[in-house]
C-alpha cells in the first residue's frame, strides 16, 4: 500500500513539474509575442486621421464694378522744364550737416491775387523776393506789405508763350504781333502799376524771350527806369540775359525751378539742388511760386541750409 501510495505522489510531482514548465513556457512566448509587438508599433509612423470633410461653401463673386471714369487733370497754365531728378530719399527733416558757403536768392513768382499767401511767405525769416504780376487785384497791396517788411519787389511780365492762344495769358501780356510803341507802353504801365519794383523777370515768354527785337522793346524801358532783368530761361533759346548785358541792363538768371512738382518732399529737394549749386559756384537764383506745398518747404527748408551754410539775399545782389 505504501509503494503505491509513493507512485501516486511520484506521479503527481511529475505532473505537477510538467505543468510548471509549460507555464513557464507560455509565459516566455508572450512576453516575445509582447516585445516584438512593441518593436513592431515603434517603427510603424504615427498616422494621423485625416481631416474631417467641411462641406464646400461656393462664394458667389461679386456683381461686377462699373469701369472707373478717367479724369483729365487740368491744364497747369505754367509749367517750366527742369532737368533735376529726384532722390528716392529726401534728407529727413532736421539733419545738420554742412552744405558748404554760398548765396541764394529766390524769387517768389506770380504774386498778388492773394494777401494771405504773401504774409505766410513774409512770415518766413529769411530774404524773399516777390515777382507780382501787373493787373492782378491785389498786386498793389502786396508790394506795400512786402516793401514795408524790407522785402524786394519786382514785376513779373507776362509774355507770350509758344503756344499761345492755346495757353492762357494775362490781358495785358505782351505779344509778338505788337509793335514797338505798345510794348513800351504797355512796361511803362507794368511800371506804374506796380509801387517799389526795382527789378524785372518774365512770366511765360517762351516764344517772345528768343525775339531780339521785342526783347529789346522790354529791355529799353527796363534800363531807363533803372531796373534790373532776371531771365526766368523759360526757352532755352531765350535772348534776355545776353541781351540785357550788351545794352548794359543790370542782369541775371535762373538757374533751378523749385516747384515743378507741387510736392512738399521734391520741393525740398529742389531747394537742397540749389544750395548745392549755390556751394560749388558762388550763387544761384532760384525761382517758385506762392502753392501751399511750397510755402511749407520753405519755412522747414530755409532755415536749416542757413544752419549748413548758405546765406540767401534778395534778387538784386545777384544781378551784374
Amino acid at each position: 500500500m505504501a509503494k503505491g501510495n509513493r507512485r501516486v505522489n511520484q506521479g503527481r510531482r511529475k505532473l505537477t513539474g510538467k505543468f510548471r514548465l509549460l507555464a513557464l513556457l507560455l509565459i516566455i512566448v508572450a512576453l516575445i509575442v509582447l516585445v516584438l509587438y512593441l518593436l513592431e508599433k515603434i517603427r510603424k509612423p504615427v498616422v494621423e486621421k485625416p481631416a474631417e470633410k467641411r462641406p464646400v461653401v461656393e462664394h458667389k463673386a461679386p456683381p461686377a464694378k462699373p469701369p472707373l471714369k478717367i479724369v483729365k487733370p487740368p491744364v497747369v497754365e505754367k509749367q517750366y522744364p527742369s532737368s533735376a531728378k529726384l532722390p528716392d530719399q529726401v534728407r529727413p527733416p532736421g539733419k545738420i550737416a554742412p552744405i558748404g558757403h554760398g548765396i541764394v536768392a529766390i524769387i517768389i513768382d506770380d504774386m498778388g491775387s492773394s494777401m494771405q499767401e504773401a504774409e505766410s511767405l513774409l512770415a518766413i525769416k529769411a530774404p524773399l523776393t516777390f515777382s507780382i504780376i501787373p493787373g492782378l487785384g491785389k498786386g498793389r497791396e502786396v508790394a506795400e506789405a512786402a516793401h514795408a517788411r524790407n522785402h524786394e519787389v519786382m514785376l513779373h511780365m507776362p509774355m507770350e508763350p509758344r503756344d499761345y492762344p492755346q495757353r492762357r495769358l494775362e490781358k495785358n501780356g505782351l505779344l509778338m504781333a505788337e509793335s514797338d510803341q505798345e510794348i513800351g507802353r504797355q512796361v511803362n504801365e507794368y511800371v506804374r502799376t506796380i509801387p517799389y519794383a526795382i527789378g524785372a523777370n518774365n512770366h511765360m515768354g517762351s516764344r517772345f524771350t528768343e525775339d531780339n527785337q521785342k526783347m529789346r522793346d522790354v529791355l529799353l524801358v527796363l534800363k531807363e527806369r533803372g531796373l534790373f532783368f532776371v531771365d526766368s530761361m523759360t526757352t532755352p533759346n531765350s535772348v534776355g540775359l545776353k541781351l540785357a548785358r550788351e545794352m548794359g541792363v543790370r542782369t541775371a538768371a535762373r538757374n533751378v525751378f523749385l516747384d515743378n512738382v507741387q510736392d512738399v518732399s521734391a520741393i525740398r529737394t529742389q531747394i537742397e539742388q540749389l544750395a548745392r549749386l549755390a556751394a560749388r559756384r558762388g550763387s544761384a537764383i532760384g525761382i517758385c511760386h506762392p502753392h501751399p506745398a511750397t510755402i511749407e518747404a520753405l519755412a522747414v527748408e530755409l532755415p536749416i541750409l542757413q544752419k549748413r551754410g548758405i546765406t540767401f539775399v534778395y534778387a538784386s545782389e545777384l544781378v551784374r
